[in-house]
């Protein structure tokens, strides 16, 4: 019968069959595939081995055992909440954040058991030290600042433990009611007295602009003058001189052009002018006459 002769086969055969199970088995325990965004750790005899790192392992089967798959990828902390103290006295709550990765798992795993509660823990003593050494001030404008700080505490204290600290954030800092109510009024007062200081330095530079037409007003017209006396005393000038190259006749000569020319005004005005002039004065102006046509 087929089924004997098949029963026969593999009794013959048991021991071949056994030992080419053992080596599948022992292939299977000697090969150890590790994904890239995980390390394994190795214990043998329950003591550390060895790290896997990503790609193919090879361990000793039976003895080496791989005790802890570690995750390599970075992760986020919950968001937490923490009451501070500013140097000022005023009571803030801080909520943080803080994103990380292992990158040692033989210091994670045996130098730490709850690593989100130690790194929270660590990260709200750093939070509430550095936040009482400032002003509520300095908190809200320097965050940044502070942001740096705690990220460079939080790694050296985590350092021992295996692990990067890749960022930190501040996400919110809340105030109770009565230092938002204070705050608001000190804003409102603050914007009340730049709004007046404003309007004092609007009228002080209109004061100074005012001042300052007026004195280029009083500068202008003191030229005029300089140029009107400068052109007086030419012309007073040349008189002189004429008078001096030509006699009393050149004197003479002015005089009478000069009552020539305001006849000659009086004449040319609107309406109809009666002048009454006494017989001295037509003596003058008949011997002006004279002195324009050359007469003597």
């Amino acid at each position: 019968m087929p089924e004997d002769f098949i029963f026969d086969l593999i009794s013959q055969n048991i021991v071949l069959l056994l030992a080419a199970v053992f080596v599948i088995v022992v292939i299977f325990k000697g090969i150890r595939i590790v994904p890239q965004s995980e390390k394994h750790v190795v214990e043998r005899f329950g003591r550390l081995k060895a790290v896997l790192g990503p790609g193919i392992n090879f361990v000793v089967p039976f003895l080496d055992v791989v005790r802890h798959q570690i995750s390599i990828l970075e992760r986020q902390l919950p968001t937490a909440s923490q009451d501070a103290i500013t140097k000022d006295n005023v009571l803030v709550q801080v909520d943080t954040s803080v994103f990380y990765r292992i990158t040692e798992p033989e210091k994670t795993v045996y130098r730490i058991r709850d690593v989100d509660g130690a790194i929270s823990t660590t990260v709200a003593g750093i939070v509430r030290a550095e936040i009482g050494k400032m002003d509520l001030d300095e908190v809200q404008s320097n965050r940044a600042a502070l942001i740096a700080t705690i990220k460079n505490l939080v790694e050296d204290a985590v350092d021992n433990w295996g692990i990067e600290v890749t960022r930190a954030e501040i996400l919110d800092v809340n105030l109770d009611q009565a230092t938002r109510d204070a705050m608001l009024q000190q804003l409102n007062a603050e914007r009340a007295r730049r709004a007046q200081v404003t309007e004092a330095e609007g009228a002080k530079r209109s004061v100074e602009l005012h001042a300052d037409a007026e004195l280029y007003e009083a500068e202008q017209k003191a030229k005029a003058r300089r140029i009107s006396a400068d052109a007086e005393a030419y012309a007073t000038q040349v008189v002189a001189l004429a008078i001096k190259e030509n006699g009393i006749e050149a004197a003479q000569y002015q005089v009478a052009l000069k009552q020539v020319e305001a006849l000659n005004a009086l004449g040319n005005g609107e309406g109809k002018q009666t002048i009454v002039l006494p017989a001295a004065a037509l003596e003058a102006f008949g011997d002006a006459f004279k002195l324009l046509k050359g007469g003597s």
